[in-house]
C-alpha cells in the first residue's frame, strides 16, 4: 500500500479523548471550559471575534479566531454562523470573504438586510471578544487548483464576499490567469473591497476591476452604470467564450447572469443569496403529517414548508435558507413536492427534501 494513503497514527489527545467520551457530558465539559476560556469546547465549533471593522456604509467585516474543532474552508465556501440574541440562538449563513489564512484566522463580511435579525446583530452590535459559533464548510462555487484560463467575476451587493475571498486567494498565488472583476452596487457607498481592489488591478496586469453603479453616475475612470446585459458585458469583459463565468449576489442578477453568459462562456457557475421571483402556480392547501410526533398542520402549497412550519410555531433547524447548507434536510416518507426555484415536482414515497425551496403539491408525510 502507498504510504500516502495509510492511516495517520492517533495522537495522544484523541486516544485519551476516545478513552474518556463515554464519561464526559459535552454540555457539562462546555459549561465549566468557557469560564476558563470562551472558545474551548468539547466538540463545538466556536470562534472569537478579534477584529472588526466598517466595509461600507451598511457592512461590517469581522475577523474571527475559531477553536480547533474547526475543519476549514476554501475560498468561495460558506459557513453557519450563529449567535444567541435575547437568549435565542440564531443561525444564517455567510460567505467567508477572505482565502485561508496561515494563522487559522477566519473572516466574514456581513451586510446588514432590513428585517435580518442576525445580519443587523453582527452589523451593529458584535464586538470584539463575542464567541460565535460555527458551522462546517460548504458550497461548491470554488476554484481549481491549477489555473484553466481567463475568467469574469459578476458581483452584485453581497455577492461580493465569496468573489473577493477568491479575488484574494488569486492574488496570493501572483493572479496566474487573467481575471475581470465585475461589482454593481446601488450607491457607491454600498461598494466594499473598493481601495483594496484598484490597488490589486494596479499591482497586477492580469487583473482587472470595473464598479457598476445602478442609481449614481460614474465619475471615475473603472466605474461605469447600468444594469447586467449582454452589451455591458461584451464592453467590460470581450469575448466571453474564452472565459470561465462566476456569478454572486440576489437570485434575479444571478438568472440574468446565466441567460447572458451560460451559452457563450466557457463554463458557467454561480450562487444566489436570494430566491429568484417565482410564481409557483399552486394555489389551496395540503394536508401535512409529522410523523414523529403526529401532528397535523393544513399548510398552503406556494409557499415553503419551512417558512409555513414556522408560521405554526415550530421551532426548525435551519441555515441559509436557500437549500444550500442542508441544515432544514428532514425526511419525506410520503407526498409530493415541489421545488420553488425549479418548479420541478418530486414524488419520490421515500426521499430527502429541503424545508426551505420545497412546498407541498399535495398531501404530505414528513419525519418529524
Amino acid at each position: 500500500m502507498n504510504a500516502a494513503v495509510l492511516p495517520a497514527a492517533a495522537s495522544p489527545r484523541s486516544r485519551l479523548r476516545r478513552l474518556v467520551s463515554p464519561f464526559v457530558s459535552p454540555q457539562v465539559f462546555d459549561f465549566w471550559a468557557s469560564r476558563l476560556h470562551p472558545t474551548w469546547s468539547w466538540e463545538r465549533s466556536l470562534a472569537r471575534i478579534v477584529g472588526r471593522a466598517e466595509a461600507s456604509a451598511d457592512a461590517v467585516t469581522l475577523l474571527l479566531a475559531p477553536n480547533r474543532h474547526w475543519r476549514g474552508a476554501v475560498a468561495g465556501q460558506h459557513l453557519l454562523i450563529g449567535a444567541r440574541i435575547d437568549g435565542v440562538l440564531v443561525t444564517r449563513s455567510y460567505s467567508l470573504s477572505d482565502a485561508a489564512r496561515g494563522d487559522g484566522r477566519i473572516e466574514i463580511t456581513v451586510k446588514a438586510i432590513e428585517g435580518g435579525k442576525l445580519s443587523g446583530h453582527l452589523r451593529d452590535n458584535a464586538r470584539i471578544g463575542d464567541v460565535l459559533e460555527l458551522g462546517p464548510a460548504f458550497g461548491e462555487m470554488t476554484l481549481p487548483e491549477r489555473a484553466d484560463g481567463a475568467r469574469l467575476f459578476l458581483a452584485a451587493g453581497s455577492g461580493i464576499t465569496p468573489l473577493m475571498a477568491m479575488v484574494r486567494a488569486q492574488a496570493a498565488q501572483g493572479m496566474p490567469a487573467p481575471l475581470t472583476l465585475l461589482y454593481w452596487a446601488r450607491r457607491r457607498e454600498e461598494l466594499c473591497f473598493v481601495e483594496e481592489l484598484r490597488a490589486l488591478a494596479s499591482a497586477h496586469a492580469n487583473f482587472q476591476v470595473r464598479f457598476l453603479l445602478t442609481r449614481q453616475e460614474p465619475r471615475a475612470d473603472d466605474e461605469d452604470a447600468g444594469r447586467i446585459d449582454a452589451a455591458l458585458l461584451a464592453r467590460h469583459a470581450g469575448d466571453l467564450r474564452e472565459r470561465a463565468v462566476f456569478a454572486c449576489g440576489p437570485g434575479g442578477f444571478v438568472d440574468s447572469a446565466r441567460a447572458c453568459a451560460e451559452t457563450g462562456a466557457r463554463s458557467f457557475a454561480s450562487e444566489a443569496f436570494t430566491p429568484p421571483p417565482r410564481e409557483s402556480g399552486e394555489d389551496g392547501h395540503a394536508e401535512v403529517v409529522l410523523a414523529r410526533s403526529g401532528r397535523r398542520f393544513q399548510l398552503p402549497r406556494g409557499e415553503s414548508l419551512l417558512t409555513a412550519l414556522e408560521a405554526q410555531g415550530l421551532k426548525l433547524p435551519s441555515g441559509c435558507r436557500m437549500g444550500l447548507c442542508n441544515t432544514c434536510a428532514c425526511g419525506k416518507s410520503a407526498g409530493a413536492t415541489r421545488h420553488l426555484h425549479t418548479g420541478a415536482l418530486h414524488g419520490e414515497p421515500v426521499s430527502a427534501l429541503r424545508l426551505c425551496v420545497n412546498a407541498p403539491a399535495g398531501d404530505l408525510t414528513l419525519d418529524l
